[in-house]
């Protein structure tokens, strides 16, 4: 961008906006800026270039978890697209209204409510939403015990996601009763909410993928309205073994070279099985827990502990974490 350009706030933001600035090159031309008659320009613009440095940061993070690489691409895309909308808005270009409500099909551990509330953040910066938190919720938060009950449940719970982003977890349970059943009220109270709030908040439904599927189609008023479907697929081995090590950093431990060969076995064991626990971080947590534990029982007696000993998990702290797993999962 030209110098001359860069004094103008306006075509600053405009800059900004198209990728064609960097937040940082955005804020340094404002505060060099000589025009003092738009200085409430300049500060709008600045508070922009800010909130572009935090969905950097946001991205960032994405980009930092472990896997997902369908997801993330997905995630980038629809971030690009509310680029665009916005770019083309700002030239008097035909916008599509943004409908970004959607369905999170996976099973638990794969890490599908962190990147929700990470989606939060970036809606939040790109000004989608106004505050970005994320309100988690499932049938029993919804779903009331007798008639009239569950539409007031349901408004209280999209009251407080007003802003943000409403997650409802096995969402498939609010229609898995029969006709008497409450959970479909509270479909209907959700359904006329998402009318009656446009551009308000941001509806995320998940749980395992069969279930999800069966849900959507048999409901044409949550399938017209969810037009974003994100598959969560399982951890491979190789993933949960970074998982681990990034658990098992954070808390200051790690793992030798018995220990490793151990829970890598572990893992192989239980991936493809049938289990829900198959193939997620939850397995992996459950085991890091464990061991972390075990491996204190071990420690606990001994006179005097290196820095060393206190980091190292062994073979033995491994051992038996198939029954910790369906004992803490």
């Amino acid at each position: 961008m030209p110098a001359f350009e860069r004094r103008n706030p306006n075509l600053v933001l405009v800059g900004l906006e198209e990728g064609r600035l960097s937040p940082v090159e955005a804020i340094q031309a404002l505060r060099t800026s000589s025009d003092s008659h738009t200085k409430k320009r300049e500060i709008e613009t600045e508070s922009l270039a800010s909130s572009e440095w935090r969905l950097n940061e946001a991205l960032t993070e994405l980009d930092s978890l472990i896997g997902l690489t369908a997801v993330k691409a997905l995630v980038r895309e629809l971030v690009a697209y509310i680029r665009i909308q916005r770019i083309r808005e700002m030239r008097q270009l035909a916008s599509e209204a943004l409908v970004l409500h959607m369905v999170f099909s996976g099973n638990p551990g794969t890490g599908k409510t962190t990147c929700a509330r990470l989606m939060g953040k970036l809606f939040r910066e790109m000004g989608v939403l106004e505050k970005g938190h994320l309100v988690e919720r499932e049938r029993a938060d919804l779903v009331g015990e007798y008639i009239g009950h569950t539409a007031q449940k349901t408004r209280d719970q999209i009251k407080k996601a007003l802003g943000g982003i409403l997650f409802i977890d096995e969402a498939y349970s609010l229609a898995t009763g029969g006709e008497k059943d409450f959970g479909k009220e509270s479909i209907s109270t959700l359904i006329k909410a998402m009318e009656d709030n446009k551009d308000r908040f941001i509806v995320i439904l998940a749980g395992y993928r069969e279930e999800m599927a069966k849900f959507i189609q048999s409901n044409p008023g949550i399938r017209s309205r969810f037009p974003i479907h994100i598959e969560f697929p399982d951890y491979t081995v190789e993933e949960l073994m970074l998982i681990a090590d990034l658990m098992l950093k954070k808390r200051d431990y790690r793992l030798d070279l018995a220990a490793r060969a151990r829970l890598e076995a572990h893992l192989s064991r239980n991936l493809g099985s049938n289990s829900e626990h198959s193939g997620n971080a939850r397995l992996v947590r459950n085991i890091i827990e464990r061991a972390i534990r075990r491996q204190a029982l071990r420690l606990v007696d001994r006179k005097q502990l290196t820095r060393e000993e206190l980091m190292l998990i062994r073979r033995e702290d491994i051992e038996g974490n198939h029954e910790a797993v369906h004992r803490f999962g």
